[in-house]
């Protein structure tokens, strides 16, 4: 009996956008490709082995994202954040992040809420505990995800899944022996802990004031560092 050739499975359009993507994201929030970089559609399409419409896509979205910038007739690039994006990202994130505390509270999360992000506490805390930053940057985020995420509300999580992107070129700036030290000396975790613990006590006025508080901290250490990177010379 003769057998069929195999056909060669032919991935679609979608899929080579979405891996793109999804490269091109982590490669921007971890540094990979730097602050300030120029992309151009030709060379990515090059260095990915695909068609410029899966590279055009997925530019597009990192746009969305406000993890690259363009403009017309332009290469887009990564982002440079000045002092005034990481105040507007924070006002942001507190905006939507304190409409979550309220609705978590009034609709009587509280507790179920509180176990999820106690769990994620302890993770952050042993993971600053051993000085492992990169891991305690993502337990830091995780927190924020799910504490929006608990509200339930679509809407808040679709607004917040743009702003933890750019929150995510925010926290580059914490792998540097500074940001360490500053965060040593008052690590996020006691910040989680105290913020879940408040929701947990169906406390919403304690607990707004303290992701403000938590929020205004973060502004103020990403402020600095910024302001002394671009005091500091090239190669300094």
């Amino acid at each position: 009996m003769s057998q069929e050739p195999v056909r060669p499975i032919r991935l679609p359009r979608e899929t080579f956008a979405s891996m793109v993507l999804d490269r091109l994201r982590e490669d921007i929030i971890d540094g990979t490709v730097p602050a300030g970089t120029q992309l151009s559609e030709v060379e990515l399409a090059k260095s990915f082995g695909v068609s410029r419409g899966p590279i055009r896509e997925a530019i597009q979205r990192l746009v969305q994202e406000g993890l690259l910038r363009g403009e017309p007739h332009r290469r887009v690039s990564v982002p440079l954040l000045s002092k005034a994006d990481i105040a507007d990202i924070y006002l942001a994130r507190t905006a939507l992040e304190s409409a979550a505390v309220q609705s978590i509270i009034a609709s009587g999360k509280s507790e179920e809420t509180f176990k999820a992000l106690d769990d994620n506490v302890r993770a952050e805390a042993a993971a600053e505990a051993s000085g492992d930053w990169q891991t305690a940057k993502k337990y830091d985020l995780e927190f924020h995800i799910i504490l929006v995420a608990a509200s339930g509300s679509q809407r808040l999580q679709r607004m917040f899944s743009t702003v933890i992107s750019e929150t995510r070129l925010c926290m580059e700036a914490l792998t540097t022996e500074e940001a360490q030290h500053r965060l040593n000396q008052s690590p996020d975790d006691i910040h989680h802990r105290r913020i879940s613990e408040l929701i947990r006590d169906g406390d919403t006025a304690g607990a707004l004031a303290a992701l403000r508080k938590h929020f205004d901290d973060a502004v103020s250490t990403l402020t600095s560092l910024a302001d002394k990177e671009q005091q500091t010379p090239p190669g300094g």
